[in-house]
């Protein structure tokens, strides 16, 4: 597996220790969700202190969040895209947050300069708030990367 698809796939590990996750980064790396922007969050953060802070409240609402089924689809020299399938309970609703995501990153000297990610946020937002959407069942569903 060539470097950057490694850390593609070493970027989903950590990512229930926020401060691993952001030592994946590199000093100027950034971490951009531009998809967030329809749920009201910050869409990314840059640099490992401000990476470290911008995850850790994620973990806080949904504790067990992990990336399920991690695939590099796409591996050319120095970066990297993915796809992986992030499950886990959300303790304030009662219910199961299932999101595909994608990811591009790009590497350089072992570390992640930049990581563009878009998600699901239907689904993410169903389980986050699920009084403001009407359950469409989609929490019932097994989702999974072919």
């Amino acid at each position: 597996m060539a470097m950057t698809a490694s850390l593609l796939s070493q970027s989903n590990e950590p990512v229930r220790n926020p401060k691993a996750a952001a030592a994946l980064f590199a000093d100027d790396g950034i971490i951009e969700l531009p998809s967030l922007a329809s749920l009201g969050p910050t869409t990314g953060a840059s640099g490992p202190a401000a990476i470290e802070n911008f995850m850790a409240p994620l973990l806080n609402k949904v504790p067990d969040f992990r990336f399920n089924n991690v695939q590099s689809l796409i591996d050319p020299p120095g970066q990297a895209f993915g796809e992986h399938l992030a499950e886990a309970l959300v303790r304030s609703a009662g219910k199961l947050d299932r999101a595909m995501y994608a990811g591009r990153l790009v590497a350089e000297n072992g570390k992640i300069k930049p990581f563009r990610e878009s998600l699901d946020t239907v689904a993410a937002q169903e389980a986050l708030s699920p009084a403001v959407f009407q359950d469409t069942g989609r929490s019932k569903e097994k989702l999974s990367v072919p």
